[in-house]
């Protein structure tokens, strides 16, 4: 398995991933854009050929806010959400983003435990952040 750039020949099988993993997936469009602008880094996770898993981060000043950290349904517990993140915040430091963030569903337990695995505290709730279940978002950062 290897972690590379995104590029636009992945934003097919990447949407079928988001679509899969979130009730309220991002368009391709969305990854276009991301993809295109330059405060924006993001990553698939390639395994025989096919895409697995994606990941992005955008620099906002210095600081990463994580989106999108999603692994095919078929491909989970094989540690590949584990080698992306690994490879996202090895770029992070690269591109010289000293702090990151993200949020995720306070239920999901198994990605909460990943990032905090990694060094992500938990710093805050959004209430209802999300729709389609509507639930609350935990706050995670990496400082």
């Amino acid at each position: 398995m290897t972690v590379r750039e995104m590029t636009r020949a992945d934003v097919e099988a990447v949407c079928r991933i988001e679509r899969e993993c979130f009730s309220m997936p991002w368009s391709a469009a969305d990854f276009l854009e991301m993809i295109e602008a330059d405060y924006a880094h993001y990553y698939v996770a390639q395994e025989a050929g096919q895409i697995v898993g994606c990941c992005g981060i955008r620099n906002l000043a210095g600081e990463g806010e994580i989106t999108n950290v999603a692994v095919a349904p078929g491909a989970r517990r094989q540690g590949i959400g584990r080698k992306m993140m690994e490879h996202l915040l090895q770029e992070a430091s690269v591109h010289k983003i000293e702090a990151c963030t993200l949020e995720v569903r306070i239920s999901n337990i198994p990605a909460i435990r990943l990032y905090e695995s990694l060094g992500f505290r938990g710093e805050g709730v959004r209430p209802r952040f999300y729709e389609k279940p509507q639930e609350d978002a935990l706050i995670m950062w990496k400082r």
